[in-house]
């Protein structure tokens, strides 16, 4: 029996064991004169549980497709072992009460449940991960497609006019002229169309595209990073694609602004919960879709460009035209195919760790969906604040903001403490661009120890990332002489700091 397995198996005991003991609370309130008058009976009821697990799979999720198929053998189990465990009571006539079994059985689903369920949610974390890993690892490519001819261009000047008439027909002529400035419109490898299916895409009579404008907005497209995939497919290497969307921020100004102040507030508050919480929950999401088919979804200016930088796009020019929010991007690389995107409120980040190994970092989401994909993207446009953090970070929630504050999104990393992926005082752990940033003696000193809880950034409190990076490199070498006075040192001088002198990251 392997190790996990093996695992697995004992806590499954510990469950039926906890769940046979609230079983006996909740049906006479004395569950320890009751264990005793059952020891013989629960010792049944174990074997027949081991032994259902073991049949129906429930100690290997990892063979499961996803996670519906894990919880269904769950299922399958426990049905089986309520039965079974009814058919030896009855016929090996032990006085054992029929409500102990089922309250037993249902206590240990939940408790199952609760736990499987986390289990599914890292392993979706690390695929998300491995997704984000081949993403920075994708080479780059900037080639500029071929502009046509002049004779190619004399030929296409009526159709030019036509695709003016219907751009400005569709969306009008301020949006035609922010194509006209990036899109060639006499060029005949442009593909323009006004869809929300990715068969409309890939039914295209040419193979490839110099370019592809889509006159219909992406809240409106059930499955948008297939969408983006089928645009990618089209395109060579710097070929251009422009689309629009209506973010969160937009629709709320709209809806506000639409209707008369105290009704607008009532109006927003029902479509804040229908669009924004509803898709988001396990129990309502499926409900959401089935209602709404994927049409008129809300969603952020992050998550819409995350989507697009995960699909191998690049953005080149934005531009806020009316309600919408018009995007010019260029294919730089080919898609991640990210299929399980993190929306759940925990989340597990790429970070470098001890040696260079990459480790999983817990952590409190308080970004958008899709965020992750933006890091170069929001360097290259805000550069770092004081404090080495990006400025003006729009991938950041309001509740994101709060979180980050009392340091509630870092409360997970201590998960990372106790597998021993870091300690509580260290540099902290470093995604791959900001490790990029740092001097070679830097990294390599860095990656001698593990990461920590609580970086020296709070006893030295710099500001810019030339500060940060002294004041890491004065912590390694005092580290290195006397590891743990350094660390005790450490820890009370940045307690003292932020207790005392409110230091606070931002």
């Amino acid at each position: 029996m392997k190790k996990r397995t093996l695992i697995f198996v004992l806590f499954d005991i510990l469950f039926v064991f906890i769940a046979f003991m609230l079983a006996a609370y909740f049906k006479t309130g004395k569950e320890k004169a009751l264990f005793n008058y059952y020891w013989v009976p629960f010792l049944i009821f174990e074997a027949v549980w081991i032994g259902s697990s073991i049949i129906f799979g429930k100690y290997h999720p990892d063979k499961s497709k996803n996670g519906k198929d894990y919880v269904l053998s769950i299922v399958k189990s426990n049905l089986f072992i309520l039965f079974s465990i009814t058919f030896v009571i009855f016929f090996a006539s032990l006085s054992y009460s029929r409500l102990m079994i089922v309250l037993t059985v249902v206590f240990a689903t939940v408790l199952e449940g609760v736990v499987s369920s986390f289990f599914v949610h890292n392993r979706e974390l690390n695929k998300e991960m491995d997704d984000l890993d081949r993403f920075l690892k994708i080479p780059r490519f900037k080639k500029e497609y071929d502009y046509p001819s002049f004779d190619e261009q004399a030929k296409s000047s009526e159709g030019k006019e036509q695709k003016q008439q219907l751009i400005q027909s569709e969306v009008g002529n301020e949006v035609f002229q922010f194509i006209d400035k990036h899109i060639p419109l006499v060029d005949p490898k442009l593909m323009l169309v006004s869809t929300s299916t990715k068969f409309n895409v890939y039914n295209q009579p040419k193979s490839e595209y110099n370019s592809v404008v889509n006159l219909k907005r992406i809240n409106d497209i059930l499955r948008i990073n297939k969408f983006f995939e089928a645009v990618n497919s089209k395109l060579p290497m710097g070929g251009l694609y422009v689309n629009y969307v209506e973010t969160y921020t937009l629709r709320k100004k709209r809806i506000l602004k639409k209707f008369p102040p105290g009704i607008n507030w009532v109006i927003y508050s029902i479509d804040f919960g229908f669009k924004r919480i509803m898709p988001k929950l396990w129990t309502t999401k499926k409900l959401y879709f089935i209602l709404t088919k994927g049409r008129n979804r809300v969603m952020s200016k992050a998550e819409t460009f995350g989507r697009l930088y995960s699909c191998g796009f690049e953005i080149v020019e934005e531009k806020l035209i009316g309600t919408d929010l018009y995007f010019v991007t260029r294919k730089i690389s080919e898609p991640v195919f990210d299929s399980n995107p993190t929306y759940g409120p925990l989340i597990k980040l790429r970070r470098f760790g001890k040696g260079g190994n990459k480790i999983g970092v817990y952590k409190m989401r308080t970004m958008h969906p899709y965020s992750e994909y933006l890091q170069a993207y929001i360097y290259d446009r805000n550069k770092l604040q004081d404090g080495g953090k990006f400025a003006d970070d729009f991938r950041v929630t309001s509740i994101g903001r709060f979180m980050r504050k009392f340091w509630l999104d870092e409360l997970p990393m201590f998960l990372n403490v106790f597998k021993g992926d870091m300690k509580i005082v260290g540099v902290r752990p470093l995604s791959t661009h900001y490790f990029n940033l740092y001097s070679d003696e830097l990294k390599e000193k860095r990656l001698k120890y593990k990461p920590g809880l609580v970086p020296p950034f709070y006893v030295d409190m710099p500001v810019t990332l030339e500060e940060i990076m002294a004041s890491e490199m004065k912590y390694l070498e005092a580290y290195e002489k006397h590891p743990f006075r350094t660390d005790v040192n450490y820890f009370f001088k940045a307690f003292y700091n932020i207790l005392i002198k409110k230091a606070r990251s931002n």
